[in-house]
């Protein structure tokens, strides 16, 4: 009996309580991994007093967690295919857990970013273990789109309730509880996977291939390190040499696999249409929400005057809204097919981008409200986009189809706040002209700082004295300007993305299908 017959009758002894059982396992753990992200975003401030990194330091702080996370998906996913995604799995617990716990002793910028680097282990070995055991525990393709839906779910709904659990728990408690949260989730998950996981590897697994594996890694941390120096500093050498060793190590790892029988990421994947659909939904998607999201947190704190937990509170319309459409793609594409609730999805994501664009002015809560619940909806095409990746793949092939959509989320929000956080600054500097802000009476040794970012400018308004007042309305009026602008771009993304997703996605393409 080959690896995968035996995993698929382990999965099917654990019919049918056991099965969603396990899937709460996996969802539980990716909710935690998500919610790490927007939970530092919340603590960044007090371990700026407590730690006081340098600028380069915090933006090391923010980044090393997603290069290393990139750097390690295609090699991470081969590994699990070989050894086993259960022990891969329980591995990314443990490396995860301890490295939340590390935050007891750390006393340095340079010891933080060591941690986030670690945690960067551990997310890149849960995250796509995680996508290959719902192929592995549900072998009925519907079955396995709503498990993937509630899989899909966790990111959207952990990204949201990420700042409600940190701005609760930093009201009472210093920044490590940011991380320590995590110490229990993983003890309880790494019990769960003994108790209710099957162990499962490929039956063909890939032969390690050191060449290709080192090819991914520096091809992946220079993508991502490139795309993010030139969305920070223009075009510099730097951030060119970065994007080009980048093109050259990823071209050459794409031309070894192609030559290779058995290679450790399967590029041939790329041949059936609906595997493309479902990639290029994840990093379309990803690419507007991320933005998005992150300027609206922004707004909610700093021009709507709200605290950080309020402002997790305020973000819950897109939560839900996520719940709701990962819950419905599926039913609706078990009834008409994929290409509906794929690209449809994508058009009513770029629908709630539109309402931000053309809220009447000044833009109130209501807006930004109804805006991202109708983008919450739209994300039911990640859902039913996740369902058309891992059905294209062979079983076999789970980790390659894995890797593919974790590393299309990644590069998605790269892209995300590089391209469109560039647009973002661009009207936000350009409303605050040097010439608007002498009129104000802000000194030109701090205008540079107050048309770098809205946090800045909040700080400098109590200084100017009596021109403060209207300096600060200008500044949030800018960079409302700018979310509003930024929105519209991410609807142009959006509606490009669904246009291209309609086109490539097969018109008989069924959930239960397998290779199109």
């Amino acid at each position: 009996m080959t690896a995968v017959e035996t995993a698929t009758k382990s999965a099917e002894r654990h019919a049918p309580s056991r099965r969603w059982a396990g899937l709460a396992v996996l969802a539980g753990s990716l909710l935690v991994v998500a919610m790490d992200m927007t939970i530092l975003n919340v603590a960044l401030p007090s371990i700026g007093e407590s730690l006081r990194p340098s600028a380069n330091q915090t933006l090391w702080i923010i980044d090393v967690y997603s290069l290393v996370l990139a750097g390690l998906l295609v090699t991470v996913s081969a590994l699990g295919d070989r050894w086993g995604r259960r022990s891969m799995l329980i591995g990314g617990f443990t490396i995860f857990g301890l490295a939340s716990a590390g935050a007891l002793v750390v006393d340095s910028p340079a010891a933080l970013i060591a941690l986030r680097a670690l945690l960067g282990v551990g997310g890149a070995m849960i995250m796509p273990s995680t996508l290959s055991m719902v192929r592995v525990l549900f072998t009925d393709p519907r079955e396995r789109a709503t498990a993937l839906a509630v899989w899909g779910s966790m990111a959207a709904v952990g990204a949201a309730v990420g700042p409600i659990v940190g701005g609760l728990l930093l009201e009472h408690f210093s920044w490590h509880v940011a991380f320590l949260v995590n110490v229990p989730v993983m003890v309880a998950a790494i019990a769960g996977a003994f108790l209710l996981l099957p162990s499962s590897r490929s039956d063909k697994p890939a032969p390690l291939d050191l060449v290709a594996t080192a090819q991914s890694m520096v091809g992946m941390v220079a993508l991502i390190y490139g795309i993010k120096q030139v969305a920070k500093h223009g075009i510099d050498l730097p951030g060119v040499v970065a994007l080009v060793l980048a093109v050259v190590a990823l071209t050459m790892f794409v031309r070894r696999c192609l030559r290779a029988e058995r290679p450790i990421l399967q590029v041939r994947l790329f041949r059936y249409r609906g595997f493309t659909a479902g990639t290029v939904t994840a990093l379309g998607s990803t690419m507007a929400l991320v933005a998005v999201v992150l300027l609206g947190a922004q707004w909610l704190q700093l021009v709507d005057g709200r605290s950080p937990l309020e402002a997790g509170i305020a973000l819950l319309p897109l939560a839900i809204g996520g719940l709701v459409g990962a819950l419905s793609g599926p039913a609706i594409a078990a009834r008409v097919g994929m290409r509906l609730p794929l690209a449809g999805g994508l058009v009513l994501a770029a629908l709630g981008y539109l309402v931000l664009y053309a809220a009447p002015d000044p833009l109130s809560y209501g807006a930004l409200a109804a805006g991202t619940a109708l983008i919450g909806v739209g994300e039911m095409s990640l859902a039913v986009g996740s369902a058309a990746i891992m059905a294209s793949a062979p079983a076999h092939e789970a980790g390659s189809a894995a890797a593919v959509e974790e590393s299309s989320y990644e590069i998605g929000a790269t892209l995300g706040v590089a391209v469109l956080g560039s647009v973002a600054a661009a009207v936000y500097r350009d409303e605050l002209s040097p010439s608007r802000l002498a009129e104000l009476g802000v000194p030109s040794g701090t205008a540079a700082a107050a048309r770098e970012s809205l946090a800045s400018a909040t700080e400098l308004a109590p200084q100017l004295g009596d021109g403060g007042h209207a300096f600060l309305i200008d500044a949030q009026t800018a960079f409302t300007d700018s979310l509003t602008t930024t929105s519209l771009w991410a609807a142009v993304v959006m509606g490009a993305t669904a246009a291209l997703v309609w086109w490539l996605t097969p018109r008989d393409l069924q959930v239960t299908d397998g290779h199109h």
